[in-house]
């Protein structure tokens, strides 16, 4: 496995990054221990979940995907890269989300008392409140950062405008620097070419895309708009929310002709879909998320195999309408 510098920062990680939004509820322990397994003997040591994992379920189960990976982290947590994240709702009071002062002291502290860790190495806004002032949240932040609980803060789910606007926050404030950006990014979304990324390569920050697979629909296993089978598609709020983005017929389309091409160079669909991603300078380690320990196999290649300059030209020409899509679908 290939390690990468982290944006601008003296941090290297490894050239790819486990999500773990499926743990817990898709995934149940047992599972998630395996795919955690299978990622570092591959060689993955840097590893994202968020406070409000596992994707799909409510405030019943929210916490429960930390819980497992600190489970997992137990006597080897100086081994790997933890990166986590706070925003969503925890609890059923209005100060239980959001980026104010008070919730992000509060969910970083419950965050590592889940990990069974004294500090997460990255720790990230999952979204935007446009109720707290941005100083107020960069501010708590620089405190999680001065108090030795993280390393290193970043953000997710962020437009450029805002993402620029909070760099220049922390320099005329002398706060704690906004490290990372973790947006959405594959080849049936590739909005974020046009401003984000163009962004974080001028100011050095990392970029951790999440989705690089589209939710799975770029491994090539759904090959028809019709109703989805079990699985992330169908998976709670989360279904409703992933069948929002991609379950639709022009996405079909672009897939069916993206499979030709990996065909027509013999890599799987996974890999191909993977290692576009990488090729990008921007970015610096995709987020990848599987259900089967044996579905990283593909995307661990993408990172031995690489993606020849003409392949990327023509799926980059294939591909080149979604660069219109609406950043915020």
């Amino acid at each position: 496995m290939k390690h990468t510098r982290f944006g601008r920062s003296g941090l290297t990680v490894s050239r790819l990054c486990l999500g773990t939004m499926t743990f817990g509820l898709q995934c149940d322990e047992p599972q998630s221990f395996a795919i955690m397994d299978a990622a570092a003997e591959g060689g993955i040591d840097f590893f994202d979940t968020a406070d409000v994992y596992p994707l799909g379920g409510d405030l019943k189960t929210v916490g429960r995907t930390e819980e497992i990976v600190g489970k997992w982290l137990k006597g080897k947590r100086q081994s790997y890269i933890v990166a986590t994240k706070c925003v969503g709702r925890m609890g059923p009071k209005g100060w239980n989300q959001g980026m104010s002062r008070k919730h992000i002291l509060d969910a970083i502290d419950a965050s590592l008392k889940r990990l069974g860790t004294d500090y997460v190495d990255l720790y990230q806004l999952h979204g935007i409140d446009p109720a707290t002032p941005l100083d107020e949240a960069l501010e708590a932040l620089d405190t999680v950062v001065r108090s030795g609980k993280a390393r290193y803060v970043g953000v997710s789910n962020w437009m450029a405008f805002r993402l620029a606007r909070a760099i220049g926050r922390t320099e005329v404030k002398n706060l704690a620097r906004v490290s990372s950006v973790q947006p959405r990014y594959n080849l049936l979304f590739r909005t974020f070419e046009r401003d984000l990324l163009p962004l974080c390569l001028e100011e050095g920050i990392a970029v951790i895309p999440y989705n690089p697979l589209a939710g799975g629909l770029l491994t090539g296993k759904h090959r028809t708009v019709n109703a989805p089978p079990e699985g992330r598609f169908t998976l709670g709020n989360a279904g409703v929310m992933y069948q929002a983005r991609y379950w639709h017929e022009r996405e079909f389309e672009s897939i069916n002709a993206i499979s030709k091409l990996a065909a027509e160079a013999g890599m799987s669909m996974t890999t191909l879909a993977v290692a576009w991603v990488l090729a990008n300078s921007a970015i610096t380690s995709p987020i990848i998320g599987a259900s089967k320990p044996e579905q990283l196999k593909d995307n661990i290649a993408a990172v031995e195999t690489g993606l020849p300059a003409d392949l990327k030209a023509k799926l980059d020409e294939l591909t080149i309408g979604w660069r219109a899509v609406d950043a915020e679908r």
